[in-house]
Formats: structure tokens, sequence, C-alpha cells
């Protein structure tokens, strides 16, 4: 037996809109009278990136400012890794940038606009240090484009843009605090064009879009920085970034429950982290005359005199285990330090790609790492003074100026050397025995010249080269034997020798007679 209920059509239209109206009544009370603020719409799920493990976001530092991509992060990213957004090339892309200050937080900045630079930067650290030389050979094959763009006809709330010809991967604008501002920027390069290899299949690098905010200083140029925030990305041919994001979904798809829970979800925006300001984020592009990677500011180390590093005495030790002109790095040397072994050992041209680096930082680098940066030749000569040890010389002569042995020297008990005995008789006939102490100078000789050692007695002697004139070795009876390169060649190494000096027959020059 079947049941028919039969209703006319007003009583069904009469019930639906009914039940229509009750299910709508709670919505106002929900929502209040009082107008939403942007805390509420960053709260919507959409603009949470974070997952149960990370801090509540009491615990975590406010920033004054956010800027959300509006792009879906990959969803092939592990937890608690950095995420990974896919676009594609010449693509618009929303960037929205939102005032996120607390209510008393930076009031000089009421009423008041502020100037961002956004810049597309590489995201891997070897190809920071060339970013130069890579952006020249990517001008040179693309010449006449530029690798980042602003859309400006669908940017909202933004005045004032400007790019640089000389700075083809940034841009810079004024957006108002107290309205709404979102910018377009189009990103030009892919991945793949600065991979060392294109065989095909190959992986591109992954870039980063960065924005550093400032306001506007005393002298009414921006330069008071405020905030800056990055995001690393991943740019494809048209529709690749589409074809990506669907491949790693469908990847994910495939992995079983536990595996899922490694790996972070794909979100509908990408929030930008904060980050250090570039380090030429100071210099507006349109104001900058070169390349932004060119005018990385560089902090001024003065260094101090340094003696002859082919000789050493008491009174300018050399370091231990460091001949010739190569002394080697500590691992345990400062960032100034290490900026004063690049410039003594003649790297000034990689001081600014070196600016943050320690002496540890620089021995951790490979003989690959300092070829891409600094080239092959320059790249395998520091690898060279960086890991190699001294060059032990091929001959050291220890030298004493025999004047110092005429002069009294101070008596200090810390000063164990071994004495020289002076035998003498008066005029009475009596032998009296005198001592004065031995200051011997270590020269360390890289050639086996006679040149090269005059050079060095003269240095440790402090006298003028051109002043000598000839250089005697004192032979058996007495005899002077003239200074040549057989002779030095033929020294026993660690011979020891007093320097005694005699002006010349004209009293203009001298020699040096070695005892």
């Amino acid at each position: 037996m079947a049941w028919v209920l039969k209703m006319d059509d007003a009583s069904i239209e009469s019930g639906l809109v009914h039940d229509f109206d009750a299910s709508l009544s709670g919505i106002g009370q929900e929502l209040g009278a009082g107008a939403y603020s942007m805390s509420d719409v960053l709260a919507l799920p959409i603009f949470k990136q974070e997952d149960s493990s990370l801090p509540p976001e009491s615990e975590t530092k406010n920033t004054p400012f956010q800027y959300v991509l509006c792009a879906a992060t990959s969803p092939a990213v592990k937890l608690h890794d950095e995420t990974l957004t896919y676009l594609n090339q010449g693509q618009s892309y929303e960037v929205r940038m939102l005032d996120n200050r607390k209510q008393e937080e930076l009031p000089e900045l009421n009423n008041k606009m502020v100037k961002s630079i956004v810049r597309v930067v590489f995201h891997d650290r070897r190809l920071q240090y060339t970013e130069h030389q890579q952006l020249e050979g990517w001008k040179w094959n693309r010449p006449g484009d530029r690798l980042l763009d602003i859309d400006i006809p669908m940017s909202v709330g933004i005045v004032e843009p400007k790019t640089h010809p000389s700075q083809l991967n940034a841009a810079e604008f004024l957006w108002d605090l107290n309205k709404r501002s979102s910018v377009f920027v189009q990103v030009h390069c892919i991945s793949t064009e600065f991979t060392p290899r294109k065989h095909g299949g190959e992986k591109g690098v992954p870039f980063r879009i960065q924005f550093d905010t400032f306001a506007q200083g005393e002298s009414g140029e921006y330069t008071e920085h405020l905030h800056s925030a990055s995001c690393q990305i991943k740019v494809f041919k048209p529709k690749g970034a589409d074809r990506k994001q669907k491949t790693d979904r469908e990847k994910m798809e495939k992995r079983s429950p536990q595996e899922k829970e490694k790996y972070q979800p794909s979100y509908d925006t990408t929030i930008l982290s904060e980050c250090s300001p570039w380090p030429d984020a100071y210099v507006s592009p349109n104001q900058a005359a070169t390349p932004s990677f060119t005018s990385t500011p560089l902090s001024t180390y003065t260094t101090s005199s340094v003696p002859d590093s082919d000789s050493s005495s008491p009174n300018h030790p050399a370091d231990p285990g460091s001949h010739g002109n190569s002394e080697q790095l500590s691992p345990t040397a400062s960032i100034q330090d290490a900026q004063k072994w690049l410039l003594k050992n003649r790297f000034n041209s990689y001081t600014r790609l070196f600016t943050h680096f320690s002496g540890s930082d620089l021995l951790k680098l490979t003989r690959d790492d300092l070829v891409q940066i600094c080239g092959p030749a320059d790249g395998i000569r520091l690898f060279n003074a960086l890991k190699s040890r001294s060059v032990r010389p091929r001959l050291t002569v220890y030298v004493c100026q025999e004047s110092l042995l005429e002069s009294p020297l101070l008596e200090s008990p810390l000063l164990e050397s071994p004495l020289l005995e002076r035998h003498s008789t008066n005029e009475n006939g009596e032998h009296s025995i005198s001592s004065s102490l031995h200051v011997y100078h270590a020269l360390y000789l890289e050639e086996l010249t006679a040149a090269e050692l005059i050079r060095k007695m003269a240095c440790v002697c402090s006298l003028p080269l051109g002043t000598i004139n000839q250089v005697y070795r004192q032979g058996p009876t007495g005899i002077h034997i003239l200074l040549s390169d057989q002779m030095v060649y033929n020294l026993p190494d660690e011979s020891c020798f007093l320097i005694s000096t005699v002006k010349d027959e004209l009293g203009e020059g001298l020699h040096l007679i070695l005892k």
C-alpha cells in the first residue's frame, strides 16, 4: 500500500520560505553589527599557514606589515620547511600589502605613504655571489627584457611606480597605509634559464620575491627601513606552473595517510616571511647607476701596518708557520680579520662578496664553490690560499747587527738567550770579559739569490736598499769574499751571521760584511 501526500503549490512554497528564513536568522547575530577588522580576515583558513606544531599567534612576533602573494603553495613541501610557490612566466600575480600594525605601533606612519621595493633574486647562495654575472648573461640573451615588471593597470592603491634600466630585477612604488593596496607583479625569467646544463628535464633554480619597505626620513627620502619579507618561488613557462602544481597534488594523493602527515597542505595564498633587508635595499632603483648586485655596502676595515712577512723579529713577530706572502687564515678569524686577510692576499675585488664571511665560513667553501663565485683563475688561487699549507722556505738565515752588540741592552728576566762573550785587554794588561745579548732576525728566502738576501737584510737593518754598494762574507784569515748567487745557493740552512756596516771610500754608500 502506498501513501501519497498531496499538497498544493502554495503550501509547498510557504514552507520553503519559512525554512530558508529560519536558516538565515543566526547570521546577523554571529557577525554582529560592527564592521569586520583586518585581523578577522587574516584569521580565515586561507590566510593561515601554521600547523599545530608551530607556536600560537600570541607567542610569535607581530610584524608591522604583511604581504600576501595570491598564488597557491605546493603540497609537496615537508612540515617546517619553507613554502614553495609555482608561478607562470609573464603572468600577473597579485601581492596584497596589509597594514598589520597594532593601534599604538609606529604612530608616526599614520596618514603617511611608505615606499616598497620589490625584487626577484636568487634563492641559492652560490648564485647570489655571481648574481651580477648571471644577470648580465641573461640580459645578453634577452635584450630589452626585464626579469620583473609591475602590471600598473591592474595594481590598486600604488603611486609613482618606477624601474631603472640597470636594475632589471627590481621596481619600486609608494602606497598608502590607509587604503587597500595591491601590486601585480610579472616575473619574466624562468628557473631553468640559470641551470648549468640544459639537456632537458633539468631542475630549475628557485628564486625569491622580496619586499623591502621604507619610511620617509628627515631628508625627504625614503631611507628608514621598516620591514622586509620574502618567499620562495619557481617560475615555469606559461601553464607550466599549473601542470607542476597538479603533478605535486597527484603525487601526494598516492601517499599513505602516515606519509601525508609529514607534508604541509597546499594553501590558496602565500604569506611572505619576515627576512633581513636585501643588502642594497637602501639604494633606490631609480637612483642606482649600476646593477643592484654591485652596490652591496661594504664595511671599511683599516689594516694596521704589517712588517715585511719575509722576516720576523722580537719587535715585529711573524705568525708561526707563515712564510712569504701567504699567511694562513685561521678558522677562528672574525669577519674583520677575514676582510684583512683578503686584502693582504690581493683578493680586494672579492671583499664585497664576502662581507659577512668569517674565517670559518671561507674555509668551508669547496673548490667548486670558489670557482663558481670567483671564476676559474681567481677561484683556484683563493682555494689554494685558503686550503694549502704554508710553503717551506728554501733557505733560512739568521742575522744580527753588530752595532747591537756594542749598545747596552736593558736587562730583563723574561729574556733567555745565549750570551756573546767579548774578551779585551786594557792598557795595564788586565784581561776583561763582557757579555751582551744576541738579537737575531730570521730571514726566509724563497729565491736563492744574492739580491734576495741583500733585500731582506736591508729590510731588517732599516737601511735604504740603494745605499748598499757591496756585500762581503768574511772568510778565513779575515779576507772579504764578494757575495754571489752561487755562495747563497751553497749556504747551509739556518746559517748565522753578524752584520757590520762600513762606509765606502767616498763616504756616500755602505758595505755590509757578514761574519
